[in-house]
């Protein structure tokens, strides 16, 4: 037709059609992918694995999203079998972030045991690393994370059941026990797969080891923070295992002592990364900060604000921290697409717009990038889509009284002052939003 998105595009409706993803696309990048695993070896080809089942969890998703349960049963048979196939491969069995994928695809297809058990051998044939290892780090976090996330679920359907947050405990303990240097803990010791988490007999920690891990968590943290610049390769790996380790430490203070002392790590490690960066780039004249640290700062930015959204679907906690937390670090990260997400969950749940609206301006005006103009009309459309849904109500003559054309002007008037910046007049996928907007 001329213009089908490629592969997966971010999704925009015409009528009860959604532009994903469409056959040719399809087929171009599976025979890319195909002819390319022909051609690496090695590191190389275990990596192009791991982008390979990535981009099958993203169809996985969006099937979730979409709700399509058919398409959904025929892609997981699909992605678990690509899945299997790589880990049989003798360069891929202990490749963790394999086995990571693997585990969050059974975990996404509802198949909550199996992806435990996934979880729990990858943890068991991990062998000693620990706080370390930014895979096992990564590893760990992903897993405690979809422990909590299936509690709320549970008591979201009126199920108590503190099984989550012990198993969540249990995986964030043992990561910082099989880093310790005692010779005697192996991994057939209480840090096995199938005597840790996965007991919940055994689901209170002792208190002496809830403080030993606080303890180590402290050590491996501060000598993260302290590490000497490296680049290349071990760079990418350093900010990957900083960031994974603050917030396995953060959601172990969480599930021992409350949210104000997660928020404490994470506002603490922040602040030292801003320093660090800062120091480096002025006293050794490299660009180490300048690369590593945005990055590292983003991600652990993110991680603060998702726990907070947890936190207060669970609990009565105030939404001015996370606002702030928001707003300060898309001041900082204009084009984080992730936390531009999140400040418009928040905003909606909010009745005026005023505020998210003179936030949008202040930021357009400082930056150059795209993101903010185009939340800033994802954001103003969601809002003329809901005051149109109460207006179509069947509730009267309430469609005459109260005519809507404020909002259509305000997202016409976004869309111009879009298209007429540098980047904005040279992004295919503003023109569009515009003419299907106009349409």
């Amino acid at each position: 037709s001329g213009f089908s998105s490629i592969g997966h595009m971010e999704a925009m409706s015409r009528g009860r059609n959604q532009l994903g993803h469409c056959k040719e696309g399809e087929e171009f990048i599976q025979n890319v992918f195909h002819v390319l695993s022909q051609l690496l070896t090695g590191k190389e080809k275990s990596n192009l694995a791991v982008c390979w089942l990535q981009y099958e969890i993203s169809k996985v998703i969006q099937c979730l999203q979409a709700k399509k349960k058919k398409k959904l049963k025929a892609q997981g048979r699909k992605s678990k079998k690509l899945a299997k196939n790589f880990l049989k491969a003798p360069e891929n069995r202990n490749n963790l972030s394999l086995w990571k994928l693997y585990a969050y695809l059974e975990w996404l297809l509802g198949n909550t045991e199996d992806a435990r058990r996934v979880f729990d051998t990858a943890l068991g044939a991990a062998g000693p690393g620990g706080a370390r290892s930014a895979q096992l780090c990564s590893l760990s976090l992903l897993y405690a994370q979809l422990a909590l996330e299936l509690q709320l679920q549970l008591e979201l359907e009126l199920l108590q059941s503190p099984e989550g947050a012990c198993r969540a405990l249990h995986v964030l303990a043992r990561l910082v026990e099989s880093s310790s240097c005692e010779p005697s803990r192996g991994p057939s010791e209480p840090s096995e797969p199938s005597r840790g988490p996965s007991e919940p007999s055994k689901c209170q920690l002792p208190p002496l080891s809830v403080l030993r891990a606080r303890k180590s968590y402290e050590r491996a943290l501060q000598e993260g923070l302290n590490k000497a610049p490296v680049s290349g390769q071990d760079q990418v790996d350093g900010t990957d295992q900083l960031v994974s380790l603050v917030g396995c430490y953060a959601l172990f203070q969480y599930l021992t002592v409350g949210i104000d002392a997660a928020v404490l790590i994470y506002t603490q490690a922040s602040e030292k990364l801003e320093v660090s960066g800062s120091q480096k780039c002025e006293n050794a004249g490299e660009n180490f900060g300048v690369l590593k640290f945005p990055s590292a700062l983003e991600a652990i930015t993110l991680l603060h604000t998702n726990l907070l959204r947890f936190h207060m679907k669970i609990s009565v906690y105030p939404l001015n921290p996370l606002r702030e937390a928001l707003t300060e670090a898309l001041r900082r990260f204009p084009s984080s697409q992730s936390l531009w997400r999140s400040y418009i969950h928040v905003q909606r749940k909010s009745h005026s717009a005023s505020k998210a609206r003179r936030f949008f301006d202040s930021v357009t005006r400082s930056t150059n990038a795209l993101e903010p103009w185009l939340f800033a009309i994802q954001a103003e459309q969601m809002r003329k889509k809901l005051t149109e849904k109460v207006q179509r109500a069947d509730v009267g003559e309430i469609r005459c009284t109260i005519p809507e054309t404020g909002l259509t002007n305000r997202i016409v008037a976004l869309f111009e002052h879009a298209v007429q910046s540098e980047n904005g007049a040279h992004c295919p996928l503003l023109w569009r939003m515009y003419l299907n907007f106009m349409v």
